[in-house]
C-alpha cells in the first residue's frame, strides 16, 4: 500500500509539472497584458519599463522556472489587473466553487444511483423508459440552456429562488460558506441543479449498465438458485460489484465539476473560480489563468489518487496484486 501511494505521488508530480508547462506556454499567446494594463496615453518607454518589471522580456525557460519554483513555495504571484496576491484571490473564490461542486455531486449521486438500480431491475417497465427518455433529453441540452430555463421558471415566473449571486454567507475563520444560511441554500439550489444534471445522467446510465452486466453473471444466478432474498442479492451482492467503475466516474465527475463550472458560474454570476477565470481571460491576467489551471489539475490529481486508494480498499484482488 505504501509503495502504491509513493508511486502515485511521483506520477502526480510529473503530471503537475506537465500541466504547469502547458498552461504557461499557452497563455503566452492569449494577448499582451501590458496593453490591458496601460492606456493609449502611456508612452513606449513606460510600456517597456513595465514589461521589464513584470519579467516579460526574460527568456521563456527563465520565466517558467520562476513561475514553477514560486508555486512550489506557495507564492502564486500578483494579479496584473488588481495587483492583489493571486493566492488571496483564489482563496476567496475557492469555497464557492467547492460548495457548488459538492452539492451538485451529491444531487447526482442521490438521484443517479437509485435511478440506475431501478432501471436495471425493471428494464422493460414504462417508468424505466420514461426515465431514460428524460435523462437523454437532459444530457442533450447544453448546460447554459438548462440554467436559463431554471432561472426563467423558478426565478422569474414563480419567484421562488434567487437568479444570481451567492446569497448570505458565514465566515468561518477565512472560509466563507453558504451552508449555514437559508438565503445561501436558496441561492445554491439552481446552479447546483444546473451543474448536476449531466453528472446525474452519467451516473444513472453507468450504474444501470453495470447492474445489468452483473445480474447476468454466473455467481448471481447461483445465488438466486440458493434462495438468497432478492433485496440482499440486488443491494449487497450486485450493487457492491458495480462500485469500482462508479467510483471512477464519481472521482472524474467531481474534478470535472470543479473544472467545468465556468459556464454555470457565468450564467448565475456565482462568485467562484470559474467566474474569476473568465474575468482573467478578458483582461489577459496571465498569473491568475496559470494558477487556476494548476489548481484544477491539482484537484484532478488528488481525486484520482483517492480513487486509486479506494480501489484497493474495495477490491481484495487489487490488495493481493499490490502486495505481491
Amino acid at each position: 500500500m505504501v509503495y502504491f501511494i509513493l508511486k502515485r505521488l511521483i506520477q502526480s508530480v510529473f503530471v503537475m509539472l506537465a500541466v504547469a508547462l502547458i498552461a504557461f506556454s499557452l497563455f503566452r499567446f492569449v494577448g499582451d497584458p501590458v496593453s490591458q494594463m496601460t492606456g493609449v496615453e502611456t508612452s513606449v518607454e513606460d510600456r517597456e519599463r513595465l514589461r521589464e518589471d513584470l519579467g516579460l522580456n526574460d527568456p521563456f525557460a527563465l520565466q517558467f522556472y520562476r513561475f514553477s519554483s514560486d508555486m512550489l513555495r506557495g507564492d502564486f504571484g500578483f494579479s496584473y489587473r488588481t495587483r492583489q496576491p493571486v493566492s488571496e484571490m483564489i482563496a476567496t473564490r475557492l469555497p464557492a466553487t467547492l460548495e457548488l461542486g459538492i452539492v451538485s455531486l451529491i444531487i447526482s449521486l442521490l438521484v443517479g444511483i437509485p435511478a440506475g438500480v431501478f432501471t436495471a431491475l425493471r428494464p422493460r417497465g414504462f417508468a424505466t423508459q420514461a426515465i431514460l427518455l428524460t435523462t437523454l433529453v437532459g444530457v442533450s441540452i447544453p448546460t447554459f440552456v438548462i440554467g436559463i430555463v431554471l432561472i426563467f421558471l423558478f426565478g422569474v415566473q414563480l419567484g421562488w429562488l434567487p437568479t444570481f449571486g451567492r446569497g448570505g454567507t458565514t465566515d468561518l475563520g477565512g472560509w466563507t460558506t453558504s451552508f449555514l444560511t437559508v438565503d445561501g441554500w436558496r441561492s445554491l439550489i439552481l446552479p447546483a441543479l444546473t451543474l448536476g444534471v449531466y453528472q446525474l445522467t452519467l451516473t444513472m446510465r453507468l450504474v444501470r449498465a453495470e447492474m445489468l452486466e452483473v445480474m447476468r453473471s454466473d455467481y448471481i444466478r447461483f445465488a438466486t438458485a440458493r434462495g438468497i432474498p432478492y433485496r440482499k442479492l440486488h443491494f449487497k451482492h450486485a450493487l457492491s460489484n458495480t462500485m469500482i467503475p462508479v467510483i471512477t466516474i464519481i472521482g472524474l465527475q467531481f474534478g470535472g465539476v470543479i473544472a467545468f463550472s465556468i459556464v454555470t458560474e457565468s450564467v448565475f454570476q456565482w462568485p467562484g473560480m470559474g467566474l474569476l477565470f473568465l474575468e482573467s481571460i478578458r483582461f489577459v491576467d496571465i498569473p491568475v489563468m496559470g494558477v487556476y489551471l494548476v489548481v484544477i489539475a491539482f484537484f484532478f490529481v488528488l481525486v484520482n489518487l483517492l480513487v486509486d486508494m479506494l480501489y484497493i480498499l474495495i477490491d481484495p484482488r487489487l490488495r493481493v496484486k499490490e502486495a505481491s
